[in-house]
């Protein structure tokens, strides 16, 4: 049986009223199955993950990003996290029996009919890049929604689907497909946030640091602490322990220590192979977490 799981990213995590509309409107779609969904204030970004056959996630991703578009004004959007519109990203990702292309066509399918129906323009990135330049997701958030008009009269950064003018209220969506990525964060005990992006450097795979680990430092202004933010490309190559065990060492020539981890939305439960949910920190764990578990 082929099953896709979406993932889309929205620029909303401080209203959960409006985050739950758009969840709402995901699940309202006939054989889609809502798996979870999660708001952070600092960040101010949402994330949702639903599975389905690949006509059923089109269709549910479709009803979530066109509801998003409806609550989310990005001429008012603050937050920490990178992003270049109101739904910023949609990613596409085999499970079970599908193969990569089968994710890479509905990415495309859902990419182009999204850009033309409601008016934004769509980047493809990942898997679904139809060029090597767009590959990298941080290379098409690169400047931001603040940079994006700019960026847009570029002719070298014309959209791959929807139209080429610039869209004040809804920015841009990166489309993409890719395989299971881990959305990862470790906080720590400071507010020190020059350590925090020092760490980011060091770890993250652009600066030399850790194979398929992309990251950023943060500050929690909520609770008054630092973070480094990450996704883990590929867990098989750099798993969770591995980056956690890196990042500790290095906190702790600062005299710093970890006070916690985060998992946004859910991993597979091979990334737990070398580790515990315990030994990492994990915030809030629950068996639901595990990818596995909800198939």
């Amino acid at each position: 049986m082929k099953i896709i799981e979406c993932v889309p990213n929205f620029s909303e995590g401080r209203d959960r009223e409006k985050v739950e509309e758009i969840v709402h409107a995901a699940s309202g779609t006939g054989g889609v199955k809502i798996l979870d969904y999660s708001l952070d204030g600092d960040h101010n970004r949402s994330v949702l993950t639903f599975i389905g056959s690949p006509e059923d996630v089109k269709i549910g991703a479709m009803a979530a990003c066109r509801k998003a578009l409806e609550l989310i004004d990005m001429r008012m959007h603050k937050g920490v996290h990178p992003r270049i519109g109101a739904v910023d990203v949609v990613p596409f990702i085999p499970l079970m029996d599908s193969a990569m292309e089968d994710a890479v066509d509905v990415a495309h399918s859902f990419g182009r009919a999204f850009g033309e129906e409601n008016n934004i323009p769509v980047y493809f990135y990942g898997a679904a890049a139809l060029r090597e330049d767009r590959k990298s997701l941080a290379q098409v958030r690169r400047g931001q929604y603040e940079g994006l008009k700019e960026k847009m009269g570029d002719s070298s950064w014309m959209p791959d689907a929807g139209p080429t003018l610039f869209n004040p209220r809804g920015g841009a969506t990166a489309v993409g497909a890719r395989k299971p990525l881990i959305a990862f964060n470790v906080n720590f005990d400071s507010d020190d946030i020059g350590l925090a992006k020092e760490i980011a450097r060091s770890i993250r795979y652009s600066s030399g640091g850790l194979e398929h680990v992309m990251a950023m430092g943060v500050r929690l202004a909520g609770r008054k602490k630092v973070q480094v933010s990450m996704n883990l490309t590929d867990y098989e190559v750099t798993s969770p322990r591995k980056v956690f065990d890196a990042i500790k060492k290095k906190a702790a020539l600062h005299g710093v220590t970890i006070l916690e981890s985060e998992l946004i939305g859910l991993m597979p439960e091979a990334a737990l192979a070398d580790t515990t949910a315990e030994y990492l920190k994990l915030s809030g764990f629950r068996r639901e977490m595990i990818l596995e578990n909800n198939i």
